[in-house]
């Protein structure tokens, strides 16, 4: 275990959700378990209390509870296979980014209980500097579709900004049964999920 550290937010971090940021610097310390301590106040933003969703600004300090080493997790082997699952995945790609064909059931990040993930399975594209790409934005498990993932520090925060700000346009279709009546229209609703025996 190390003591309580104070990390500044560099330039290229600027606009990255606390969650993203926690998850690049200490991969070990889970999504329920970095909750946790920012409901108690064990993280903060600017001495001030944040959520896992603040967005960080260049400059800014991070107060980091004790946390173990990451030395003493085992980080995620991808292995070829993975790497080639994702090659195949990949719809368009130039310096700056990826658009990959996302499927249903791939789930985007890691959480209780999810070991294979797309935020995993980048490690096995790194760009030039050995950095592994990083999301900027997600969908559902359940949810396919195109997945834009930046190849460097500033395609991500450019395009991180793009999708926070409601630039970007997504449209969504659903597959549904039968004709429906009237053709078209607007359903504002909460979708419930499909339960399915594991």
């Amino acid at each position: 275990m190390s003591g309580v550290q104070h990390r500044e937010v560099t330039a290229d971090e600027d606009g990255m959700r606390l969650d993203r940021w926690f998850a690049r610097h200490f991969p070990q310390v889970g999504f329920g378990r970095l909750q946790k301590l920012i409901r108690n106040g064990e993280v903060k933003v600017d001495k001030a209390k944040a959520e896992t969703s603040t967005r960080l600004a260049a400059g800014q300090s991070i107060r980091i509870p004790p946390v173990d080493d990451p030395g003493t997790v085992r980080p995620t082997k991808v292995n070829d296979e993975d790497a080639r699952y994702l090659k195949d995945l990949i719809l368009y790609e130039d310096d700056d980014l990826y658009v990959f064909n996302k499927p249903h059931g791939l789930a985007v990040q890691g959480g209780s209980g999810t070991t294979r993930h797309l935020d995993g399975l980048l490690k096995s594209l790194p760009n030039k500097l050995g950095e592994a790409p990083r999301l900027v934005h997600r969908l559902d498990r359940d949810t396919s579709g195109c997945l834009v993932v930046a190849k460097t520090g500033q395609a991500a925060t450019h395009f991180g900004k793009v999708f926070m700000s409601r630039s970007a346009r997504k449209i969504y279709w659903a597959l549904v049964a039968g004709n429906p009546t009237p053709r078209q229209g607007e359903i504002s609703c909460f979708i419930a999920k499909r339960v399915t025996e594991d």
